[in-house]
């Protein structure tokens, strides 16, 4: 899983990119998210530990029947270790940053690991 990880690390998407642009440095309230982060067997494609919060940039593939049952399975597994999932669309990182950053905030703030605090 480590060596998809660092695969997937080496050649992001044009909206994987932007996104770790927004919130890589704890530029984003000052939390702090790992890009391409195994969890278990399957990897996010943006994880913050402290809101155990991942975030999944979605292109069009993940409309495909295949890959929403993919999804689903992996969203559950998130789910079961405690883990909130944001999923986004390619074009809502692209082309509306400003509410792709609210969007992460709001789960930001609904997490459960930051309601403990």
């Amino acid at each position: 899983m480590f060596q998809n990880a660092s695969r997937f690390r080496e050649s992001p998407t044009p909206a994987e990119e932007a996104a770790w642009h927004l919130l890589r440095n704890r530029k984003l309230v000052g939390m702090k998210f790992r890009r391409q982060c195994p969890v278990g067997k399957f990897v996010a494609d943006f994880y913050c530990v402290e809101a155990a919060l991942a975030i999944e940039v979605d292109g069009g593939v993940h409309s495909q029947a295949a890959q929403l049952k993919k999804d689903a399975a992996k969203d559950s597994f998130f789910r079961q270790k405690g883990i909130q999932v944001l999923r986004v669309p390619n074009g809502m990182v692209l082309e509306h940053s400003e509410e792709f950053l609210k969007r992460v905030q709001d789960a930001l703030g609904k997490s459960p690991a930051r309601r403990l605090r």
